[in-house]
């Protein structure tokens, strides 16, 4: 396998991934996964190759930067209402030792 055909490979799982991740994995979503593969498996030129890389990669950057740039604005408490972040917060560090919370804090 050439280095164009494991940069693409590379590029392919990085995008899949964070797609699965920041957009979701539900059947009405499988479109955006759809057109990637699709994308992927359509013979091309070497001369074509380079741009759509270079695409791939960005756009996966850019979701997990946005998403990541989400986290950080919950983090920071901007305007944003808590509440469900922290009975996440809250679930997992119970989980964590054990535990279950109490109805008090349950969905």
């Amino acid at each position: 396998m050439g280095v164009e055909a494991m940069r693409a490979v590379h590029a392919y799982r990085h995008l899949l991934r964070a797609v699965k991740k920041h957009v979701g994995k539900e059947d009405h979503k499988t479109h955006f996964t759809d057109f990637i593969s699709q994308a992927f498996r359509q013979p091309s030129d070497p001369s074509s190759l380079h741009p759509k890389l270079k695409l791939a990669t960005d756009y996966t950057f850019l979701l997990n930067s946005v998403h990541y740039h989400k986290d950080l604005l919950f983090s920071y408490n901007i305007a944003v209402d808590r509440s469900d972040e922290m009975r996440k917060v809250l679930g997992k560090s119970a989980a964590s030792v054990g535990l279950q919370l109490p109805e008090v804090y349950q969905l």
